[in-house]
Formats: C-alpha cells, sequence, structure tokens
C-alpha cells in the first residue's frame, strides 16, 4: 500500500517561493506516476503537476505554467513541488498523489493520496 507524507508548506508573501516535499512508501513493482492537486477553500480540488516515473513527461495546469516546478528522485522515493513567484491565488491545501502507470491529469485514476499541506500566500 501506497504512503505518501508532504511537508513544506507554510506561509509566503506574493511573489515568494516554497518546495514541497513528497516523501513515498510502498512503492513496489510498479513505474509510478506522481502528482500534485490543490484545493482552496470553497473550492473542488484541482491538478496542479504531474511527473512520470521517468522524468520525461511532465503536466501542469494552466494557472502554475512557467512558476511551478514536479520533479522526482527515484532513489529517495520523494517528488517535489517547486513554487516560485507565488500569487495568492495559489493558496490551498496541497496533496501529492500516485498512481500506478502513465502520467494523468485524472484525480480519481490516483491510487494513494497524502494528508495535504497547506500553503498560504499574502498579499
Amino acid at each position: 500500500q501506497v504512503q505518501l507524507v508532504e511537508s513544506g508548506g507554510g506561509l509566503v508573501q506574493a511573489g515568494g517561493s516554497l518546495r514541497l516535499s513528497c516523501a513515498a512508501s510502498g512503492l513496489t513493482g510498479s513505474s509510478y506516476t506522481m502528482g500534485w492537486f490543490r484545493q482552496a477553500p470553497g473550492k473542488e480540488r484541482e491538478f496542479v503537476a504531474a511527473l512520470s516515473w521517468s522524468g520525461r513527461n511532465t503536466y501542469y495546469v494552466d494557472s502554475v505554467k512557467g512558476r511551478f516546478t514536479i520533479s522526482r528522485d527515484n532513489a529517495k522515493n520523494t517528488a517535489y513541488l517547486q513554487m516560485d513567484n507565488l500569487k495568492p491565488e495559489d493558496t490551498a491545501v496541497y496533496y501529492c498523489a500516485a498512481r500506478r502507470g502513465i502520467v494523468t491529469i485524472t484525480e480519481y485514476e490516483y491510487d494513494g493520496w497524502g494528508q495535504g499541506t497547506q500553503v498560504t500566500v499574502s498579499s
């Protein structure tokens, strides 16, 4: 069973940066896609970024392109989300997710989820 633990959230001013980490365990026997989703107050959870096992395929929601970078270290079973030039509208709980197989932006296709980490961007 996949277990994911996020860290790195916090409070930052607009224009600042944060780096989220997602430590994974139980990733055995398959190539796992890693994804990040977020849920702002009063809104549905939305896709943010995803990265294939090889690192060759990445996807981003349009609103974060050029500002966020997803990466992974397979030797450490850890995924990252580098967030630069943060905006108040990036405020949300950020969730790490994992799935066996190819990259997808569809939430229900992910098998495992972390507990989430809060990111708050002040104006």
